[in-house]
């Protein structure tokens, strides 16, 4: 398995938990990180996605408003939800990652975790959103995210 795979599952398990409990970013990564050590490119990309993803959560939550016809986002099932929600950021603020590959990869994620429709629904939205974009904003740099969402 890749290193950016890994880190996009490790960003999926600590969103939907902060999304179930709603809990503090800073303890559950410093916890996550605790009971999942992975090597510094993993930690550096699953991070980018964790914060940058609540950073701009209102927004992406407004996409997935916008683009999921006849879908009350509460009521979407959180697995899907959460591969969603990091996926959007990555298609708006993650430059050096191709729009087709996080959408590729977003599929296959929603396939092992989420339910025998996850993929075809998260490629819908995902493929709406995506025709839609406007150039990528430099938001990808680990270090402007390291603000850390409050």
């Amino acid at each position: 398995m890749g290193k950016r795979r890994r880190a996009r599952e490790f960003a999926l398990q600590v969103l939907f938990q902060l999304d179930i409990t709603n809990g503090n970013p800073e303890d559950a990564l410093r916890l996550f990180w605790e009971l999942n050590p992975a090597d510094q490119e993993i930690t550096d990309f699953a991070n980018l996605l964790i914060y940058g993803t609540l950073k701009h959560l209102e927004e992406i939550d407004h996409l997935i408003i916008k683009y999921s016809k006849h879908w009350n986002i509460n009521r979407m099932a959180a697995v899907d939800r959460n591969v969603l929600r990091y996926s959007i950021f990555e298609l708006l603020y993650a430059k050096n990652v191709p729009m087709k590959v996080t959408i590729n990869e977003a599929i296959e994620i929603a396939k092992i975790y989420g339910s025998d429709d996850s993929g075809r629904f998260i490629n819908g939205i995902l493929d709406r959103i995506s025709k839609e974009l406007p150039v990528k904003t430099d938001d990808n740099d680990p270090k402007r995210l390291n603000d850390r969402v409050s």
